[in-house]
C-alpha cells in the first residue's frame, strides 16, 4: 500500500508543475488557485457526504484547520504559481524537493526530533543546490529571475509547515479526508479574501488548456494527490513521505526540457542533482532520528 501511494504521488505531482504553467496568463494567480481549491473542497465535501463519511467536529478543532488551509492550501501555492512566472516549472519542482530538508529542521524545532549528521549533510547539499540555481537565474535573466527561485523556496517552507499541521488536524477531524476538506475550505476562504483585497477578478480564463489544467490540478493534483501524500505522512512520517519530492522533479524537469525549452546551463547541471542527491543522503535506509 505504501509503495502504491508513493508511486501515485510521484507521478501526480510530477505532472502538476507543468499544469500550473498552463494556468499562467491573463488570469491572476490568486484567482486560479481560488478556483482550484474551491473545486477541490467541493469535491471533498460531496464525496464525504455521498459516502456517509462526513464527520462533525468541535469548533475548537478549527485552530488546526485554519493554519492547515493557510500554509498548505493557499500561501504556498501563491508562491509556487508566481515563481513559475519567472522560472521554468521544472526548476520550481526541484526547489520544492528541499521540503525534505525543511521537514527535518521543522521537526527538530517544533517536536524535538533531532536528526543524525547525515540528515544535516543532506540538507546542506540541498541548500548548496538551491544556491546554484540562484546563481543560474542571476546569470540568466537579470533582476527578476532570482525571485522565481526565492518564491519557490518560500512556498516550500509553507508546505513543510503544512506537513506539521496536518497531523494534529487529522486527529482533530477524526480522519484525513475530513481534515483536508476543512483545510481546503479555509484555504479557499483565505484566497477569496486575498483576491478581493487585491482587486482581482474572480473569473477564470475560458480556454481548453486553462480549463484542462484546472480540472487536473483540482481533481488529481489536489484531492487525490494530497489525500495520498498526507496518508503517507500519517503512515511513514513527514520526512520519509517528502522523499516523493526526489522523483517527482525528474518528471517535471523532463516536461520542462520537452515543452518549455528549458536549457540546462552549467549551474543548473550542478544545482539540480545536488538537491536530489541531498534528499537521497537524508533518506537512505540507515537514516534514523532520536528524541531529545
Amino acid at each position: 500500500m505504501n509503495v502504491s501511494l508513493f508511486s501515485f504521488v510521484v507521478v501526480a505531482w510530477g505532472l502538476t508543475w507543468y499544469a500550473i504553467k498552463l494556468q499562467l496568463g491573463p488570469t491572476p494567480a490568486e484567482t486560479s488557485i481560488l478556483w482550484r481549491f474551491g473545486l477541490s473542497a467541493a469535491m471533498m465535501w460531496i464525496g464525504l457526504g455521498v459516502t456517509g463519511r462526513l464527520k462533525s467536529v468541535p469548533w475548537r478543532a478549527h485552530r488546526w484547520f485554519a493554519p492547515l488551509g493557510l500554509v498548505l492550501f493557499s500561501c504556498n501555492f501563491l508562491c509556487f504559481y508566481n515563481a513559475e512566472r519567472f522560472v521554468a516549472s521544472g526548476v520550481v519542482a526541484v526547489v520544492f524537493s528541499i521540503a525534505s530538508g525543511f521537514n527535518v529542521v521543522n521537526q527538530w524545532i517544533w517536536r524535538g526530533i533531532v536528526p543524525k549528521i547525515r540528515a544535516v549533510a543532506g540538507a546542506l547539499l540541498g541548500a548548496a543546490g538551491v544556491g546554484c540555481l540562484f546563481a543560474d537565474q542571476i546569470g540568466a535573466g537579470g533582476a527578476t529571475s532570482p525571485w522565481g527561485v526565492g518564491l519557490a523556496v518560500l512556498g516550500t517552507m509553507c508546505f513543510s509547515l503544512g506537513n506539521l499541521a496536518s497531523q494534529p488536524a487529522t486527529q482533530a477531524a477524526g480522519d484525513l479526508p475530513n481534515a483536508i476538506a476543512r483545510g481546503m475550505t479555509w484555504g479557499t476562504g483565505f484566497l477569496a479574501i486575498f483576491t478581493a483585497v487585491h482587486g482581482q477578478t474572480f473569473l477564470p480564463t475560458f480556454s481548453a488548456p486553462y480549463l484542462g489544467g484546472l480540472i487536473y490540478l483540482a481533481a488529481v493534483g489536489s484531492v487525490a494527490g494530497f489525500l495520498a501524500y498526507l496518508a503517507l505522512v500519517a503512515r511513514i512520517g513527514p520526512e520519509r513521505a517528502a522523499y516523493t519530492t526526489v522523483l517527482s522533479p525528474v518528471i517535471a524537469l523532463a516536461l520542462s526540457s520537452w515543452l518549455e525549452g528549458f536549457v540546462w546551463s552549467p549551474w543548473a547541471i550542478v544545482g539540480a542533482p545536488l538537491i536530489l542527491i541531498g534528499n537521497i543522503v537524508m533518506f537512505a535506509p540507515s537514516f534514523s532520528v532520536r528524541r531529545r
